[in-house]
């Protein structure tokens, strides 16, 4: 980002994490500023997934300290919008997918919440945003993949967040799709202005966007563009092992290391 009057979204120093005597994160740090799009990258196990709960307040660091916005992360934290990990949902599942946008609103209570203008104005406005409305009738469970990973995202953009966090929203998607849900995440990006922390295996689809990557590998990081990060020399000394990575066809293909 060149604009350095923007505001720092995420701050952490010397985090490190260990979870049942087994250290997942050593002395991570960072910061983001908002309006930036981050890829968070690494293989199973490497501690994507845990950097995202610190953030929403679900575990605590073993050391060092993370802001989010100037202030200690907690759950329940409005400024942060977060999509899980998406599972298809059964096919007989007959909730409209308007109701599902709306358990943003409602928090895990079951059923469709108590109708309100304001309410039904939030849930249009977001269903607009990620062009769902189409489809904002139709049963959750009939819909495709893509389109379910669309609801997430307008559920988590239902209380206009300053961070989106979003784990792997491009598994199971066919490059398509991937590529749909990659376009509409930019330009919730750019033009609301909110940090983006985006998990995936695969940085290829958004090597065009993003503005930085995260590699997470044997509890340690390094945070750059992805011309800085993502070489033989930088990801060889994560991993601790030789790993070549070679460019062809416009793709980055990552040999050596198990994703």
């Amino acid at each position: 980002m060149s604009d350095v009057t923007t505001e720092t979204v995420i701050s952490l120093e010397n985090v490190s994490v260990q979870l049942a005597g087994k250290a997942i994160l050593r002395e991570i740090n960072f910061s983001v500023r908002e309006g930036e799009f981050i890829a968070i990258l690494g293989p199973n196990g490497a501690g994507k997934s845990t950097l995202l709960k610190l953030l929403l307040g679900l575990i605590k660091p073993s050391s060092g300290t993370i802001e989010i916005l100037q202030r200690p992360p907690r759950r329940g934290n409005q400024a942060i919008g977060y999509a899980p990990q998406h599972r298809v949902l059964e096919a007989d599942l007959a909730l409209r997918a308007r109701d599902v946008v709306g358990f943003g609103l409602d928090g895990h209570r079951w059923g469709p919440g108590w109708p309100s203008r304001k309410r039904d104005a939030q849930i249009e406005q977001a269903l607009q945003e990620v062009d769902a409305l189409r489809f904002a009738n139709e049963p959750v469970g009939q819909l495709s993949g893509g389109e379910q990973q669309r609801l997430l995202i307008a559920q988590a953009l239902l209380s206009n967040p300053r961070l989106l966090l979003l784990d792997e929203p491009l598994a199971s998607l066919d490059i398509s799709h991937g590529q749909e849900i990659v376009t509409l995440v930019e330009r919730v990006c750019r033009t609301r202005k909110v940090a983006v922390l985006l998990v995936t295996h695969d940085i290829n689809p958004l090597l065009p966007v993003v503005d930085r990557v995260i590699y997470i590998a044997h509890g340690h990081s390094a945070i750059g563009t992805p011309e800085e990060v993502i070489t033989s020399e930088t990801l060889s000394k994560l991993y601790g092992s030789p790993v070549e990575v070679v460019r062809a066809l416009n793709r980055l293909f990552v040999v050596g290391a198990e994703m």
